[in-house]
């Protein structure tokens, strides 16, 4: 038998080193799932600002591709008025137009005092507004044709720049075909840091003419209206949507030379340059180590939830397989020791059966004296035998749920005196009081209540001292239940083996169960207490004694 624990030991520790492996490996999954996920977080500051960029960059782009082509719609024929009108709805929808110079231009073959001239082709403006929106009312008109000489070089000098380039292209022009997307954009528009130009897009027939214009001797011809609008931008008004806040701390637009300031240098910092008339500024977004660890430990949380979860299942699983080793362990000791003590007590009354058996066949004559004496001998092991087998066979009815409760009403008192009393005949020299003043009618079963009296009886005298063999037996009634309390004077239960009593099987290792004992005397007592729905509690101090205290439901 002895065989077998270094195996339970070989088991255990490979329980132990699985337990270790993991503690490391969740240790290592902690540690790379947070590294992972900062770098995951990292790429995502690194990636969204494209997204961020896009809601910045939107009404700029709206701006662009439709507000400002909406001037060729017009064709021409805008006046102060309603040109006024286009630059407050503009200026409103884009916060970012600081002012709009709208220049009411004149193309024809005529000569001119202020614009400009390409042989017979002429362009020039004929007035210029300036449209703000905390603008003096003597700025609106920066310039009439009919005030020669009035206009000032800034604004000429945008004028000249457009005129110049749209001069060349009809001088170059191919009338045959439709214009590109290409010739609309380098002609049409000038894009300068801050500022926008547009000149109305004409017609297929108008571009025929005005190279006629430039290119023949014509008399003089009709004026031709076009609109030229300069929108002045600021990027610091453009609106700042910042789609992720949990990754960019704070978000703003500055020039691309932009120095970075002392606390900026340590943070987590991207940047993408704006387009256009923009292009001189970059959105820069910037967040703190610790603003940035934030929203690594708020997705990091769920990972090292469901990782602590694996763990825990593991370690379940560790302390399950460790459990029942150890309770096969106890089982395998548990067994052990039954078959041992099992086989003593049965090979002990055998024995003595066998003894006196020989002895009486091989005796000449028997006296009557010699004769009872055997007698005796033989019915006591016998009773012996008979007190194993029935603990057995009432476990086994037990587990096997085949026993019944057969109530009958008894006196308790009555009953109670009538076990002592019969103990006595056999244990003369033990001494048991019954503390029960007046009769107590009660229905119970006798016979399961008479193997829990006896086995607490056997349990009270077997462990006590020769001269401390002294059991009280205290019975009272509260509401309803009936308390049965045992009290002796024995070596008293370590408190260690008290949670361990009531175990089939179970023995205390001590000087009194030398003598064998299979430990299902108090297993049998809570089973069959249990079994009539009632409890059993035990109170020890190791050299004074012990109190085992039965609680039943009372009826009558």
């Amino acid at each position: 038998m002895e065989a077998k624990k270094p195996l339970y030991r070989k088991n255990l520790s490979l329980v132990i080193s699985f337990f270790i492996l993991i503690t490391i490996s969740f240790v290592l999954a902690i540690v790379l799932a947070y590294n992972l996920t900062s770098k995951y977080v990292e790429n995502e500051f690194s990636s969204n600002k494209i997204k961020v960029f896009e809601e910045v960059i939107k009404p700029y782009n709206d701006f662009f591709q439709n507000s400002v082509p909406e001037i060729s719609y017009y064709q021409g024929y805008l006046d102060s008025a309603s040109a006024a009108k286009y630059a407050k709805i503009v200026s409103d929808r884009y916060p970012f137009i600081e002012k709009v110079i709208f220049y009411d231009t004149e193309i024809s073959n005529h000569p001119i005092t202020d614009g400009f001239v390409v042989r017979n082709f002429s362009i020039s403006p004929k007035a210029v507004y300036q449209f703000a929106a905390k603008n003096p009312e003597d700025s609106i008109v920066l310039f009439k044709n009919n005030q020669p000489n009035t206009l000032s070089l800034k604004t000429a000098d945008e004028f000249n720049k457009m005129a110049i380039k749209f001069s060349s292209f009809i001088e170059s022009l191919d009338t045959t075909k439709a214009l590109s997307e290409d010739q609309i954009f380098s002609v049409f528009y000038s894009i300068n840091p801050n500022r926008i130009t547009y000149l109305n897009i004409p017609r297929r027939e108008e571009l025929g003419i005005f190279q006629d214009l430039m290119l023949k001797k014509a008399a003089r011809s009709p004026v031709f209206e076009k609109d030229m609008f300069s929108f002045y931008l600021n990027p610091a008004k453009l609106a700042l949507r910042n789609p992720h806040p949990e990754l960019y701390q704070q978000i703003k637009i500055v020039p691309l030379v932009y120095e970075l300031l002392t606390e900026e240098a340590e943070q987590f910092q991207t940047e993408l340059a704006l387009p256009g008339a923009f292009a001189g500024y970059k959105l820069y977004l910037s967040s703190s180590p610790k603003y940035l660890r934030q929203e690594i430990n708020t997705r990091f949380l769920p990972i090292a939830g469901l990782l602590f979860l694996i763990y825990g299942i593991l370690a379940a699983l560790a302390y399950l397989i460790y459990r029942n080793l150890y309770i096969n362990q106890q089982l395998f000791k548990l067994q052990y020791d039954f078959i041992n003590n099992f086989s003593h007590e049965f090979k002990t009354p055998v024995s003595v059966i066998k003894v006196a058996g020989n002895n009486i066949s091989n005796a000449a004559a028997l006296s009557d004296k010699e004769r009872q004496h055997y007698g005796r001998i033989l019915d006591q092991e016998a009773d012996k035998l008979n007190e194993l087998m029935n603990k057995l066979l009432s476990f086994t009815q037990i587990e096997n749920k085949s026993i019944e409760v057969k109530e009958v009403s008894i006196n308790l008192k009555e009953f109670t005196e009538n076990l002592i009393k019969a103990y006595h005949l056999n244990k003369p020299d033990f001494n048991i009081n019954l503390n029960l003043s007046e009769p107590i009618p009660f229905k119970t079963d006798p016979v399961l209540l008479n193997i829990i009296f006896n086995n607490l009886m056997d349990n009270a005298y077997k462990y006590s001292e020769p001269e401390r063999k002294v059991l009280d037996i205290n019975i009272r009634k509260n509401d309803l239940k009936l308390i049965l309390q045992f009290k002796d004077q024995g070596i008293g239960i370590e408190k260690a083996d008290q949670q361990h009593i009531f175990k089939k099987f179970y023995r205390i290792e001590s000087r009194y169960n030398q003598q064998g004992s299979v430990g299902l005397g108090l297993a049998l007592c809570k089973e069959l207490i249990k079994f009539m729905n009632g409890s059993i509690e035990v109170q020890s101090q190791p050299g004074k004694g012990t109190v085992f205290t039965i609680e039943l439901p009372y009826q009558v």
